[in-house]
């Protein structure tokens, strides 16, 4: 059997709906045969440490060193409306790169703000084929 492809991932989230992120990460590490190296800064391997006066610039540094070598930048586009500074942030530095972004839908939603809607790659509802089959077809 050939090896698998390991797909290099920035997931843009936000540390206050840290239970989104950690069941996205468990659906995706469920996954079958799909295998993925995360780039993103969770909440237990931060940029930088919490309560630290790090400037806005030095942050953004940070974000575009861990976005620079990945495959794809995923959205969890629910939390957008409550962090869109950071996030919009992410997804600039993604559009810089021309990486490909996925959004994805929060849970039970129909609709993405239309900031993530109008630069997404793709679009797709919080379900594992759904988002595994976007990564494969849109990633570098």
């Amino acid at each position: 059997m050939p090896s698998l492809k390991t797909y290099d991932l920035f997931i843009s989230h936000a540390w206050r709906y840290s239970d989104d992120y950690d069941r996205f990460t468990r659906l995706l590490d469920a996954a079958p045969y799909f295998s993925y190296r995360n780039y993103s800064a969770p909440k237990d391997r931060p940029l930088v440490f919490p309560g630290s006066h790090a400037s806005d610039t030095l942050l953004r540094a940070l974000i575009d060193k861990k976005i620079r070598p990945v495959n794809a930048v995923v959205v969890l586009s629910g939390m957008y409306y409550y962090y869109h500074d950071w996030m919009q942030t992410e997804i600039d530095i993604a559009c810089s790169y021309c990486k490909p972004i996925i959004a994805v839908k929060p849970w039970g939603n129909q609709t993405v703000p239309q900031q993530v809607a109008s630069v997404a790659d793709a679009t797709v509802g919080w379900n594992t084929d759904s988002i595994v089959d976007a990564i494969r077809k849109h990633a570098l």
